[in-house]
């Protein structure tokens, strides 16, 4: 590994970017800028814009940056995967492109996962929109006091959107992770996965034994981006959700628990996914495709009809509402 400076890292910071020309320098100043020593390391995933040049620019001025490009664009998963195994500081953690970080979060939560003997250690998000003041800040999770440890069950219930809304996941929790746990026990990111690979991670984890802390707000500072890659993800992604549910239920020895809230994620992605079709095969005028939706549990076929009847009452309302008018 090259000399990315004089001291030695205690994290590596992995920043996946495509197309972020526009917020990739206040994601990668945030990291340098960390009190505790770090390496940073961006993965251009084939952008057509300006990042890799303006990222290889500032690579040249600082050795603690370095930019890996991918030969074809792979997703996040793919471009965190060789970031980690391009690194070597004791704890990674992840920062998105158009995210930032305050510059003591790092210490503090290496501090916490040191002292607490933790292999993952977590605070919740700031969220703030897009061309928002950073004053405007709001807390993801909201009420996290103190330091809580996370279980299996408790972190996949908490990741099911029916009930939850704003986008208040804790899939969506940047942690500190040690590289030593991941490495003893062969975890990466899933490839196949574009949407809730950090979920999957994180849930594969806690099912092999990570301690996993949770703690208040640190210092992230996430964007939300009404154009954000997440809300426009394609349908097979809650296929791909559901599959790694199911292989997460095939583990032998899950508590009565476990098993139950990963059934009820794997539930909510095969409705997600069974509406999505539905509207495809709407929008290709397949009939049989959208007969096939219905060949589902009744619970997946329920909620498609109950998404029906919503979308036929709104409908039938705004007709009215126009006719009146």
């Amino acid at each position: 590994m090259t000399d990315r400076g004089s001291a030695d890292p205690r994290v590596t910071v992995v920043i996946a970017a495509w197309n972020a020309e526009t917020t990739i320098m206040r994601a990668v100043d945030s990291a340098l800028a960390q009190s505790v020593p770090v390496e940073v390391i961006v993965v251009d995933d084939c952008s057509t814009d300006a990042t890799a040049a303006i990222v290889a620019r500032a690579a040249a001025r600082d050795p603690r940056l370095t930019l890996l490009r991918q030969d074809r664009n792979g997703g996040p998963a793919a471009a965190r995967n060789r970031a980690i195994a391009e690194s070597g500081a004791p704890w990674i953690t992840v920062l998105d492109s158009d995210d930032w970080m305050e510059p003591e979060r790092l210490a503090l939560l290496v501090e916490l996962a040191e002292s607490r003997n933790a292999d993952f250690a977590a605070d919740d998000l700031w969220k703030v929109d897009e061309g928002a003041p950073a004053s405007e800040r709001r807390a993801m999770l909201g009420g996290v006091s103190g330091t809580q440890a996370l279980g299996p069950a408790e972190f996949v219930l908490s990741n099911l959107s029916t009930g939850h809304g704003g986008r208040r996941e804790m899939g969506f929790l940047k942690p500190l992770m040690s590289r030593r746990f991941l490495e003893r026990r062969g975890l990466g990111y899933d490839t196949r996965i574009r949407l809730g690979e950090d979920y999957v991670l994180y849930a594969n984890a806690l099912l092999d034994g990570a301690r996993f802390l949770l703690t208040g707000p640190a210092g992230y500072v996430a964007t939300v981006r009404r154009s954000s890659l997440s809300g426009r993800h394609p349908t097979e992604a809650h296929a791909h959700l559901a599959a790694a549910d199911r292989a997460m239920l095939a583990r032998p020895g899950l508590s009565p628990d476990v098993r139950r809230a990963i059934e009820a994620h794997l539930l909510e992605q095969r409705r997600k996914l069974a509406w999505r079709r539905l509207i495809d095969a709407k929008g290709a005028a397949d009939p049989i495709a959208a007969a096939r939706c219905f060949w589902a549990p009744p619970k997946v076929c329920l909620d498609l009809i109950g998404r029906l009847t919503t979308e036929f009452l709104s409908r039938l309302r705004r007709r009215t509402g126009m006719g009146k008018a």
